[in-house]
This record gives C-alpha cells, sequence and structure tokens, in this order.
C-alpha cells in the first residue's frame, strides 16, 4: 500500500513539475512576442517619423560656405552643386564618390556648362563608394584645403544619415545641409508608391544603423 501510494505521489510532483516549466516556457514564449511587437511598432513609427521629416523642398542658399561638397548618386546633384558654385556660395567644389577615369571637363559637360567655367574651382574623388566612405574621403579634403565650414549637396531622403556621417568623419567643420528633392521620389502617400516605399525603408535601416554608430562614437569620446 505504501509503494503503491509512493507511487502515485511520485507521479503528481512529475506532473506538476512538467506543468511548472511548461508554464516557463509559455511566460518566456510571450515576454519575446510582446518584445518583439514593441520593437515593431517603434520601428513603424520611426519609420513614418523619418518620411514625414525629409525636406520636400531646398532651402534658401544664401549662406556662403567655406565649401561644397556633393555626394554623388542621384539625379540633379552635381548640377546644383555647380549652380551653388556659379553662385558664388563657396570657393571649391568636391565631388565625392566619382568613378575612375571620369574628368572634370565630362562633369560640366554632362550638366551643359563650358568645360573652362568653372574647372578651377571643383576637385574630384575617385575613392568612396558607400557614405562612409564619402564621409571620410570629403574630410580628408577638407583638412588638406583647410576649410571650416562645408555645404552638403545630396538628396532629401539622404540627407539625414550623410549628416551623421559627415560628423563623425569631420566634428570640427560646420556642416551646412542643401537638400536636392529628388523628382522620381513621391513623399506625399509614398506607402501607395512601391518604389518609393521601398527607398525610404532601405534608408531608414540604413540610418538607424548610422545612429547606432554615431551613439558608439560619442560613448567613447569619438
Amino acid at each position: 500500500m505504501r509503494t503503491g501510494a509512493g507511487g502515485r505521489v511520485g507521479g503528481g510532483g512529475s506532473g506538476g513539475g512538467s506543468g511548472r516549466r511548461g508554464g516557463v516556457v509559455a511566460r518566456a514564449v510571450g515576454t519575446l512576442l510582446a518584445g518583439a511587437l514593441l520593437l515593431g511598432l517603434a520601428w513603424a513609427a520611426g519609420l513614418v517619423w523619418y518620411a514625414g521629416d525629409v525636406p520636400r523642398s531646398s532651402p534658401d542658399a544664401g549662406r556662403q560656405t567655406d565649401a561644397i561638397v556633393v555626394l554623388t548618386g542621384g539625379s540633379n546633384r552635381l548640377s546644383t552643386g555647380l549652380e551653388l558654385l556659379a553662385a558664388g556660395r563657396a570657393k571649391k567644389l568636391f565631388v565625392s564618390g566619382v568613378y575612375d577615369g571620369v574628368e572634370v571637363q565630362e562633369l560640366l559637360k554632362l550638366s551643359r556648362r563650358s568645360p573652362t567655367e568653372l574647372e578651377c574651382c571643383i576637385t574630384l574623388g575617385y575613392s568612396a563608394e558607400s557614405t562612409i566612405g564619402n564621409a571620410y574621403e570629403t574630410a580628408d579634403w577638407m583638412r588638406d584645403q583647410g576649410f571650416r565650414s562645408l555645404r552638403v549637396v545630396t538628396a532629401n531622403y539622404h540627407m539625414r544619415r550623410s549628416l551623421l556621417e559627415l560628423s563623425m568623419a569631420m566634428p570640427d567643420i560646420e556642416l551646412v545641409p542643401y537638400p536636392v528633392v529628388a523628382p522620381t521620389v513621391h513623399l506625399e502617400e509614398w506607402w501607395l508608391w512601391p518604389g518609393t516605399a521601398s527607398l525610404l525603408v532601405n534608408e531608414y535601416n540604413k540610418l538607424l544603423l548610422a545612429t547606432l554608430r554615431w551613439l558608439i562614437h560619442s560613448a567613447v569620446g569619438g
């Protein structure tokens, strides 16, 4: 009788242990799902904020800076930089991320300007293959020139990340943003345009990574 009773007690204890373990696992899974949901909501809210914060127009270019940098990769960026240089808004123009073999004269012709009009004031950078590369290539050029202020010309959706990367590469330089409105990027009701939505999501994710790098960079004192 004692053995049978002991067997029943032992079996009940084993079942209770399994139940407790199952409860712990269920709570852990629930916590993970809740955390994932919160992260997803935070990511989505940040995306909406980012898309709404993208400049819809180019600013007034009355302010003069020592130099202008054009980050290649989008429409109208080079022509905008050349217009600013021709208007006397800076002493020199640096074009970062140019393909090997491309010369200043070719870029001027593509922008429908006389090859001799602004050639003396333009420098091309060939080493950058990313926004991080743009930042360090530009920082090296700025140090060589001894300049202290820089107008940044790039696409409106690309501006926030560009400023982060440039500020890490040259924290002592004053950066003046000049966003170029990309005609193919539809910012109004952007979620209805697959191409624009994909572009903004991709750029937003890159911005999150750049922000993380910036926080680490700031925490360790640059």
